[in-house]
Parts: C-alpha cells; sequence; structure tokens
C-alpha cells in the first residue's frame, strides 16, 4: 500500500477542477493499523487514495466527506469501539461508535478542497480586463467572452470565447455562478443575453440605473424570462467612489467576494432610475440598442440575486459629470 497515493489524484482532480477532501489522521488508540500523519484523498463517491486505517473508519469518512463538500467546512471526527453503532456531536468533534472488531480509536480531520469558483467576464472594456486581471488573485477561475481583445488580454484566463452569441456561450460554458457584463455600450443586449443564457446565480451589469432599466426592457421585449432580468445587479460594484476603469473592476469585485461569502451588499435593492451622483463610479445614462435576437439556448430562468439600488439623484440644477466608461 503507497500511503503516499494521494499526491498524484490530488493534482489529477484539481487539474480537473473537481472537488475532493484531504483526510489525516490526527490521533489513534491502539490497536489500529493507522498512523499519525497518515493522510488520504477521498471523493464524493468513496473513492479512497491513500491510507486511514482498515474498514471500520472508511464508512464514518466517506459519509462525513461528501457533508464537508456539501458546505465547504473542515471537520474532526473520532472513529470509537462500541457494542452498536451511532454517532454525536462532542463539542467540535463528531464522534461516531463503530461496532468494529479491532478495538481501536482514530480522530481524524477532514479537509475539503474544493474548485475555484467560476466569474465569467463578458465584454471586451477597459473594466472588463482589469476585472479579468484581479479576480484571479482572490481565488476565482476567470472565463472571458471578449470578441475585439487582443491575445494578450487573455493572460490568467482559464478560457475564452470570441463571441457573445448566446447560444455558443451556453454550448461552450454550459453555466456559471457568478457573471459580469462590462460591455460598455458595445453590443451590450447581446451581453446581457450570454449572461442570461449562462443561468447565473449572479449577474452584474456595469452601467448607470437608467441605462440597466432601458436594457431591461429591451430583454423582455426578446422574450427573457422576467425574473431573471429583474435580478441583474445594476449599477454594478461597492460605492467606493470609484473613478478609473481599476477602480471600477475593484468595487465591482468586493461585490463578488462579498455574494461568494453570503454577504449580500445592504446596497442593493430593486433600482429605479435616477441622474447619477457627479463622478461616482456608475456609468452616464444612454438609450439602449433596439431589440434583435432572440431567447438563448440555455433559457434564463435563475436564482440570481435581487438588483442594485441607484445611486442618490443630484438636484437637478446640477449637471453630472460622464464616467470614466464614457457610456
Amino acid at each position: 500500500m503507497n500511503r503516499n497515493a494521494w499526491i498524484t489524484h490530488a493534482a489529477r482532480l484539481h487539474d480537473a477542477q473537481q472537488p475532493f477532501a484531504l483526510v489525516t489522521v490526527l490521533r489513534v488508540q491502539a490497536p489500529t493499523s493507522a498512523k499519525v500523519g497518515d493522510k488520504a484523498l477521498v471523493t464524493a463517491d468513496g473513492q479512497i487514495h491513500g491510507w486511514i486505517g482498515g474498514g471500520c473508519a472508511q464508512p464514518a469518512v466517506v459519509k462525513t466527506v461528501r457533508q464537508a463538500l456539501a458546505d465547504g467546512h473542515p471537520r474532526t471526527i473520532r472513529v470509537a469501539p462500541s457494542s452498536e453503532s451511532a454517532e454525536r456531536q462532542l463539542g467540535d468533534v463528531l464522534e461516531f461508535d463503530m461496532a468494529c472488531h479491532s478495538g481501536g480509536t482514530l480522530e481524524l480531520f477532514i479537509d475539503p478542497v474544493l474548485p475555484a469558483a467560476t466569474l465569467t467576464i463578458i465584454g471586451d472594456s477597459p473594466v472588463a480586463l482589469a476585472l479579468a486581471g484581479l479576480a484571479p488573485g482572490v481565488g476565482f477561475r476567470v472565463r472571458r467572452v471578449a470578441s475585439k481583445a487582443g491575445a494578450g488580454d487573455h493572460a490568467g484566463a482559464a478560457a475564452v470565447i470570441d463571441s457573445d452569441d448566446a447560444t455558443r456561450a451556453c454550448e461552450r460554458f454550459g453555466s456559471s455562478a457568478y457573471v459580469v457584463v462590462a460591455t460598455q455600450g458595445r453590443r451590450d443586449l447581446e451581453g446581457l443575453k450570454a449572461a442570461l443564457a449562462l443561468k447565473p446565480s449572479h449577474l452584474w451589469f456595469v452601467a448607470s440605473a437608467r441605462k440597466a432599466g432601458v436594457l431591461r426592457d429591451s430583454l423582455l421585449a426578446a422574450g427573457e424570462d422576467a425574473d431573471s432580468v429583474a435580478r441583474i445587479i445594476s449599477p454594478a460594484g461597492e460605492p467606493i467612489g470609484a473613478r478609473t476603469p481599476e477602480e471600477i473592476a475593484l468595487s465591482v469585485l468586493a461585490s463578488i467576494v462579498a455574494a461568494r461569502r453570503g454577504r449580500a451588499p445592504a446596497h442593493e435593492s430593486q433600482p429605479v432610475a435616477a441622474t447619477p451622483v457627479p463622478g461616482a463610479h456608475t456609468a452616464s445614462a444612454t438609450g439602449g440598442p433596439a431589440v434583435t435576437a432572440a431567447s438563448p439556448c440555455c433559457g434564463a430562468k435563475d436564482p440570481a440575486a435581487t438588483a442594485q439600488a441607484m445611486a442618490p439623484a443630484v438636484p437637478a440644477a446640477a449637471s453630472p459629470k460622464r464616467s470614466c466608461r464614457g457610456d
């Protein structure tokens, strides 16, 4: 038995973006065949690569690994001999009583290793490029829909398609939990349709509230699902007073991280049309393009987050500046 067989399998599963748990023996009470420090890679379907002891502990380990992979939280378990099978929580340790002949006790730490969360960025704008550069640094696997970007602009992206066609995006990427549309005036409607085809749980659109409202109407007229369209978050990003493309990308990334951690920003609510604050990171409003394409191949039904509220209105006498995005 190769006690280090888990290393090879871990590299293979990591490259394939497949989840697994690394299980380590913390304490033993003889008699047991496992030793402190022994390790195994365990998958949700019960495959065990490495060594963590004999068959008595394995059912408890596999059961707990499945729970850890489902919620992403590590766990410590203890497998102890007993005349009957049972389990109970003792502080921060989940104890399994197992009717085993060996009579030994094992304590194991189960650490889930999950694939990087996928962020799909649609658009060729400076904000899209800046966001694609920032996101891998906080653990996102970036995919891009960027028809006009240069070859050097794709550095760090795990996958790229050069068309914003909704059918092609659907067929190539399937789905994506987090999607940002940063088209900034270039094929906005097509970019939003491609985004909806990916059925995201969260979808941000980098634009002003007024422009987003016009494009929502266009999407509805094109037959997109009303619930999905209503949940598009725009303006996108945290209100940090961002002006440059890099600052705007940072503000959007902050919202994405908050969503990944289950913390919805307090300022997100149903959007209403109004004039953006001068110098704020929302784009200035323009009219939306005409309706063109049919609904995407994958449909648009999704459990996306609620739409984001726009910034406070300026007094009527004020003349707002154009944003750095120029849309």
